[in-house]
């Protein structure tokens, strides 16, 4: 290997700490690399199994109790297959009656939806229900948790509008990608009823840690939206509440070497996302997700 190519796969090795993204894969003939052509087939294949598996309910009930606000409710959708469920979005908004879920007036309640990755719920969704809880339970009343299976984010406000909760924060799984497989978001909704859109949520997502957005950090910013009455803004500023991939690699970047830092320095974030250009749809900027 020549001195240029020693220097090169060391700049994307460096390069490479800040990002999830497939990057410097270089190639053999014209194609891509033997392995790095084998790690993308895995990768699909991870996003595949994250979208269709399903979420044991049973368990994860198990692990929901322990957080210790109350004996979780079980919701689905109008979904009556994973099939449908991804051909049917609208049905994944539309509970399945009858709808058991507790009168229980309280300032926050939970939503905990399988989303677009179950695998991604089972993994972090206690965790990151706990993390909640104790950034909110000495300043809010907080109800019963539940947990929706089949779910799309609109689910929560058929919930949230039977439970009378003024606050619904929907924990879901996140589309994965080919980088990552495990992403929760939670969308806030301030005074949650039926026939609320999109732009009347809050987004924070990238949530899987370690690599994303810690379980503390994404609770922190929820708690703050929550004090400055979330809803006020709506969808569109979900790139001013939390971009959880960019905070991770602002993070990683602290790592690199002096030599490489100048380099990368155009790449850097610089605070907050601008707002998008006049005409352009929030919705189309904040949900991207798909999850909606």
């Amino acid at each position: 290997m020549t001195t240029e190519e020693l220097a090169a796969q060391e700049f994307w090795n460096e390069l490479r700490k800040t990002t999830q993204a497939r990057i410097g894969l270089g190639r053999a003939g014209n194609a891509l690399p033997t392995r790095q052509v084998l790690e993308l087939a895995a990768a699909h294949a991870a996003a595949r199994d994250a979208v269709h598996e399903p979420l044991d309910v049973e368990s994860f009930i198990t692990e929901v109790r322990r957080v210790g606000i109350g004996e979780p409710a079980v919701v689905r959708s109008r979904a009556t297959s994973r099939a449908e469920y991804l051909r049917r979005p609208d049905l994944g908004r539309l509970p399945e009656e009858p709808m058991q879920v507790p009168d229980t007036p309280a300032d926050i309640g939970f939503v905990l939806a399988d989303g677009l990755s179950p695998y991604a719920l089972a993994k972090h969704g206690a965790g990151l229900l706990a993390e909640l809880v104790a950034q909110l339970r000495d300043r809010y009343t907080l109800a019963p948790p539940v947990i929706a299976t089949q779910a799309r984010v609109g689910l929560g406000d058929h919930i949230a509008e039977r439970a009378h909760v003024r606050t619904l924060l929907v924990v879901i799984g996140e589309r994965p990608g080919l980088s990552v497989a495990d992403s929760l978001g939670i969308y806030l909704t301030h005074l949650p009823r039926v026939g609320r859109t999109d732009a009347d949520r809050n987004c924070i997502s990238n949530i899987h840690p370690p690599e994303g957005l810690g379980y503390r950090e994404a609770a922190r910013v929820a708690a703050g939206r929550r004090g400055a009455r979330i809803g006020a803004f709506g969808c569109g500023s979900q790139g001013h509440v939390a971009n959880g991939r960019a905070w991770a690699a602002q993070r990683r970047r602290t790592q690199l070497t002096a030599s490489n830092r100048s380099t990368l320095t155009a790449r850097r974030p610089r605070g907050p996302r601008p707002p998008p250009p006049a005409g352009q749809s929030t919705k189309a900027l904040a949900c991207s997700s798909r999850t909606c």
